[in-house]
């Protein structure tokens, strides 16, 4: 006698929704009866699919974690979701793709339509797949010592392209504008420092164990360690205006800000160029005072002579047409 297939695979849909399923509840779903679900079960166990059964007034089967990942049942929408995810997301790269290559495969024909003009109708700011994607060995590496408090050495390529070997004591990880980050102590230097995981070569766990700090935030590490990062100039000013406002235009990967008692906050950046600041700051509308760099002063200066000049060419304009 053939097997059902297509209701041993419904069988199967319904046990990976999650829980315990009661043989009444699977037999009425198949709409079978609770001789023929044990049978089915039967069936996925002999694909070596690891189905437990559960004993007493509310047991019946389960799934349960195995050796291998068993095939897995999607809804259409699913299975949208999660090639768009595979292809669209920032953990790109020759896992995600052959991944996304094996759904895409099995996809019926009315799926893949929808798939084509959803992907047809983006527009990608960047490149899908740009170089920010880490290596799976690395995250996983990373993410186990950072559970367990252990610490771990890399081998990590600066920006400049120079090569370093050093301990790290993981504190998190953090994703952020398409990019992966981890911070932690670097016990060489005595320091926190946050590294981005696309530029880690090896991620190797070490013996031991670290105490991380009690008060641990690592998003807020990552945001600060980028806004507080070395480049060409640093700026401090003096804005009047709550945190939250000036949040709106000066996030916290971009800027520190402190506030004062006197209604005032004391802002602090670091920035390779001055020439997209006073636009941001006029764009606060608040009161501000630029205490460093000297360049900057000059920058506001001259956004607000072509502001000028701007409003009088308007206002002649206005006098020259016709009523």
């Amino acid at each position: 006698m053939p097997r059902p297939i297509a209701r041993v695979l419904s069988l199967l849909e319904l046990l990976q929704s999650g829980g315990v399923r009661t043989v009444a509840e699977l037999a009425s779903r198949l709409e079978v009866d609770e001789r023929t679900v044990r049978r089915y079960v039967g069936h996925l166990l002999d694909l070596d699919i690891p189905v437990e059964s559960v004993r007493g007034r509310y047991g019946g089967y389960r799934l349960a974690p195995g050796y291998r990942m068993p095939p897995l049942m999607l809804s259409d929408d699913e299975a949208l979701a999660v090639l768009i995810g595979l292809v669209t997301g920032p953990m790109t790269g020759t896992a995600s793709e052959t991944a996304a290559a094996k759904v895409r495969r099995v996809l019926p024909a009315r799926l893949g339509g929808r798939l084509d003009a959803v992907l047809g109708s983006l527009a990608f700011t960047s490149p899908p797949g740009s170089p920010a994607t880490p290596e799976a060995s690395v995250l996983l590496a990373l993410a186990d010592a950072v559970t367990h408090h252990r610490p771990v050495a890399i081998r990590y390529t600066a920006a400049d392209g120079q090569h370093s070997e050093r301990t790290l004591h993981p504190y998190g990880l953090v994703a952020h504008s398409g990019r992966w980050y981890v911070t932690g102590a670097d016990p060489a230097i005595g320091e926190d420092r946050t590294f981005r995981l696309d530029r880690i070569a090896t991620a190797r766990t070490l013996p031991g164990s670290f105490d991380p700090p009690g008060d641990l935030d690592p998003a807020q590490r990552v945001l600060t360690g980028l806004a507080t990062a070395p480049h060409r100039h640093e700026v401090t000013l003096r804005i009047q205006g709550t945190v939250a406002q000036i949040r709106t235009r000066l996030p916290a990967s971009v800027a520190v800000v402190e506030p004062l008692s006197d209604g005032w906050s004391r802002v602090e950046l670091r920035v390779e160029r001055l020439d997209w600041l006073p636009g941001v700051l006029a764009s606060l509308d608040l009161p501000f005072v630029v205490e460093r760099p000297d360049e900057l002063r000059g920058l506001v200066a001259a956004l607000a002579g072509r502001l000028l000049k701007s409003v009088a060419r308007g206002g002649c304009d206005d006098l020259a047409s016709p009523s």
